[in-house]
């Protein structure tokens, strides 16, 4: 391995200061606060927090014993699948936050996601970082997983604010036809509109980073001995990383979603959208 890129290759200190199951249940402890906001102002939210807590804590420890295994790993093929099908779950949870459905949905947003993130990732590893060898799990899937997390954010957001367009602007769009206008041409206010909104938490976490907000990997890495001026330059290759791989995203998804919602010569195919079995949540930066 040419090093871990969570670890201390870098390291400045001795390390971070171990968590045990006892400060583990401490700082689980901290969850009661936002229960307690919940019966104080009467919002139903202290049985979604207690079992999305307990979710996370279940998900994370098993993933960490997955990585784990992940880690020792040396076949190009156990990781190449083992990322499709990180790729393939963030394509079908970036579907699940959206309001409304159409007949394709899924591939589109499975397509966008896995095209982007393994375009960009493969430039990073291959291009930028180079671990030896290329496929090394202890670059690969954190970093892949960070464009992912991220991408999938971007496309739920461009599919929402796509929908939701189409549906207000249809006078709008359909007189724009009705004078000759192209497909692309009636529509495409709303189609920059997607992109735009979906770009928007990206371009808003880059401009405060550092200043604001410190990100999860660089403070990880800070935690774990690294020189905070090695972990900074990871940080701001892995932004972007992010910025690029949600820009290829969202603009894949949304030409995608176009395509299913209207007909060649530009008329809108509306009666494709159907509510979500259960309403999507917005998507935030992550």
């Amino acid at each position: 391995m040419s090093g871990w890129l969570l670890g201390t290759a870098a390291a400045g200190g001795s390390g971070a200061i171990p968590i045990g199951p006892l400060q583990l249940v401490g700082a689980a402890s901290l969850i009661l606060v936002n229960v307690g906001l919940s019966a104080l102002l009467q919002l139903g939210l202290a049985r979604g927090l207690v079992t999305a807590s307990l979710r996370m804590v279940v998900q994370l420890l098993l993933t960490g014993t997955a990585l784990g295994w992940v880690f020792r790993q040396d076949s190009p093929g156990v990781i190449l699948l083992l990322a499709l099908l990180m790729g393939s779950v963030a394509g079908h949870s970036a579907v699940s936050r959206t309001r409304q459905r159409f007949p394709g949905i899924h591939l589109s947003s499975m397509v966008s996601v896995l095209t982007s993130a393994a375009l960009v990732t493969g430039v990073a590893v291959g291009g930028i970082l180079r671990p030896a060898p290329w496929y090394d799990p202890q670059y690969l899937i954190p970093l892949l997983g960070m464009v992912l997390g991220n991408t999938l954010n971007g496309i739920s957001l461009g599919l929402d604010t796509l929908m939701g367009g189409l549906q207000e602007g249809r006078h709008r769009i359909e007189q724009a036809l009705a004078v000759g206008a192209g497909r692309w041409e009636a529509s495409a206010s709303v189609v920059r509109e997607a992109v735009r909104v979906a770009m928007v938490p990206t371009i808003n976490a880059m401009t405060v980073m550092g200043v604001v907000s410190l990100p999860g990997m660089m403070t990880g890495q800070i935690l774990e001995g690294a020189l905070p001026a090695a972990a900074v330059r990871y940080q701001i290759v892995i932004m972007f990383m992010i910025a690029a791989a949600t820009a290829l995203g969202v603009v894949a998804v949304v030409v995608l979603g176009f395509l299913q919602l209207s007909h060649a010569d530009g008329r809108l195919r509306l009666e494709r959208l159907q509510p979500a079995d259960r309403p999507g949540r917005r998507a935030t930066t992550g």
